[in-house]
C-alpha cells in the first residue's frame, strides 16, 4: 500500500492509547451553558436573543454578521439568563449568550430538507451557512466561505483531513469508526458543489482499522478514494496535507483553492451532511478528554457551550495537573482555568501530570541544523528567532518568516530546547497585526 506525506516533520508520542478505543459517550451538562458570539474565524455574531427568552435546542440565538461570520445556535432548552462577557479557552472575555438549561432537550422544528439532487449549488452553500458550520479541526474558517471559492470549476479535488496527527486527540477517529455512512453523505454533500472534482480522504497509516473500513465502504464509488498517509506530525497541516496527496503546493500567500483543492476536516463534512440531509444545524461535536493526569480518558459527544470543568469532573483527574491544554500538545493552548465553555473549535482537553516544557532550560545554538530538517515549511528558524527577539521585520520578511505555519516541530526537535516556534509566532503576528492598519 502506497503511503504519502511531505518533506519535514517530527514524530512525537502520539497518545493515543489512552482514548483511541474509548467509545464516544453522550455528556448532559447540568450547569449554566455559555455560547461566546466569536467562535470562528471573521465577525462575531450578533445576538437574536433577549433576557428572559425561553430557546429550544436548535434554535439560532446569534446571526452572522457578513459573509465572513457564523451563525450560533442554543445546543439545549432552557431560559436566556445573561448577555455578557465571559471568560474563554484563549482567556479572553468575550461577549456571550448564557441559558439556564432546563434539563428538557426540547428541540427547536428540524428545517425542511429537500432531496439532494433538487438542490442547487446556491441553495447547498446557504444550508451550510444557516447550518453555522465552521471548521471543526481546530481553525474555525466558515464552511460555505471555503464551499465558495472563485470558480467552482477549478476545483480539481475536496480532500477530507482524516490525519488527526495532533498527539492525543481522538476525536475524529472514532467519528470515522462510528459514524462512517454519515461522514460519506457529508462527502457527496460536497462533491455536489464541484461536480467536476473527485474526493480524497487522507487518513495516517496509524489507523489501519479505518482506511480498511473506508475502502471498504467506498469500494464502488467512483469519485472516492482512500489514500493512507504516512503517521508524522504535522501531516494535517492544510498545505502539507495537499502536498503530501495531490504533489501540488501552496504558500502563504495562496488558498487551496489556488491549487485547485478544498480541503475539510472530517468532523465537518459529518456536519455538512447531517445540515443538508437532515436540517440539523451544527450544536455538538465530539472532543476529546485525555492525558495522563485523566483517571478515564473519554471521547464525548458533547453540547456546544458545555463547561469544560464539568467534563473533567465527570473523566476525573488522578491529581492537580501541572498543565492543561485545549487542543493537541503541539499547538493546542495552556489553559489556566477550566471554567469556561467547549465551543466549536474544541477538539481536546489535555491534563499532564507534569509540564515537561516549563521545567526545560533553554541553551545557546549548537548549530546542530536539526530545527531545518524537520521544518515543512523549509525556513530558517534559527534566524527567524534572532531576527524575532531583534525586532528585524524587514530581515524576517526576507528569510520568509510569514511561510511558517507555527507547527511548532522546531521547537520539539531542538536540542537546545530554545523557544524557535514562540518567538517566530510572536514576530508573525506583529507584522499581520501591521497589515490590519494599513
Amino acid at each position: 500500500m502506497a503511503v504519502f506525506t511531505f518533506k519535514g516533520g517530527v514524530h512525537p508520542d502520539d497518545g493515543k492509547r489512552f482514548s483511541k478505543d474509548k467509545h464516544t459517550e453522550k455528556f448532559y451538562p447540568t450547569g449554566e451553558m455559555v455560547y461566546p458570539v466569536s467562535q470562528h474565524i471573521g465577525a462575531p455574531a450578533v445576538p437574536v436573543v433577549s433576557v428572559g427568552d425561553r430557546v429550544l435546542a436548535g434554535q439560532l440565538i446569534a446571526e452572522a454578521a457578513g459573509f465572513v461570520s457564523a451563525n450560533i445556535f442554543a445546543s439545549v432548552s432552557g431560559t436566556v439568563k445573561a448577555i455578557e462577557s465571559r471568560l474563554v479557552i484563549s482567556g479572553d472575555m468575550i461577549n456571550s449568550i448564557v441559558i439556564e438549561n432546563d434539563g428538557q432537550y426540547e428541540e427547536a422544528p428540524a428545517l425542511v430538507v429537500k432531496p439532494l439532487e433538487e438542490l442547487s449549488k446556491e441553495e447547498i452553500r446557504g444550508i451550510i451557512k444557516s447550518a453555522g458550520i465552521v471548521g471543526l479541526g481546530g481553525a474555525g474558517f466558515p464552511t460555505h466561505v471555503k464551499l465558495t471559492p472563485k470558480d467552482d470549476n477549478a476545483i480539481d479535488y475536496i480532500i477530507i483531513n482524516a490525519a488527526e496527527c495532533e498527539p492525543y486527540i481522538t476525536a475524529d477517529y472514532r467519528r470515522m469508526m462510528e459514524q462512517p455512512e454519515k461522514i460519506i453523505d457529508g462527502i457527496k454533500v460536497c462533491l455536489a458543489v464541484f461536480p467536476k472534482a473527485r474526493c480524497i480522504i487522507a487518513i495516517e497509516d496509524n489507523k489501519p482499522d479505518a482506511i480498511a473500513l473506508f475502502k471498504k465502504l467506498l469500494k464502488d464509488e467512483q469519485k472516492i478514494e482512500v489514500k493512507a498517509v504516512y503517521t508524522k506530525y504535522p501531516q494535517g497541516s492544510e498545505r502539507h496535507l495537499i502536498n503530501a496527496v495531490t504533489g501540488r503546493y501552496i504558500n502563504s500567500k495562496m488558498l487551496p483553492a489556488d491549487a485547485g483543492c478544498i480541503v475539510d476536516n472530517v468532523d465537518t463534512v459529518n456536519a455538512v451532511g447531517r445540515a443538508v440531509l437532515e436540517g440539523k444545524p451544527l450544536t455538538s461535536r465530539i472532543m476529546t478528554v485525555s492525558g495522563d493526569a485523566v483517571k478515564e480518558p473519554k471521547n464525548y459527544e458533547i453540547f456546544l457551550g458545555t463547561n469544560i470543568s464539568e467534563l473533567l469532573e465527570d473523566a476525573g483527574l488522578k491529581e492537580e495537573p501541572e498543565k492543561i491544554l485545549s487542543g493537541g500538545p503541539m499547538m493546542g493552548i495552556a489553559m489556566f482555568n477550566t471554567n469556561v465553555p467547549a465551543v466549536k473549535t474544541s477538539s481536546a482537553t489535555l491534563c499532564f501530570l507534569k509540564d515537561i516544557v516549563a521545567a526545560v532550560k533553554p541553551s545557546n545554538c549548537i548549530s546542530c541544523g536539526r530545527c531545518l530538517e524537520v521544518c515543512p515549511s523549509r525556513i530558517m528558524p534559527t534566524k527567524l528567532e534572532v531576527y524575532s527577539k531583534n525586532g528585524d521585520k524587514e530581515m524576517f520578511l526576507k528569510f520568509d518568516g510569514m511561510e511558517c505555519c507555527e507547527c511548532g516541530c522546531c521547537s520539539f526537535a531542538c536540542p537546545a530546547k530554545r523557544n524557535l516556534a514562540q518567538a517566530i509566532k510572536s514576530m508573525r503576528k506583529q507584522i499581520l497585526n501591521d497589515r490590519k492598519k494599513c
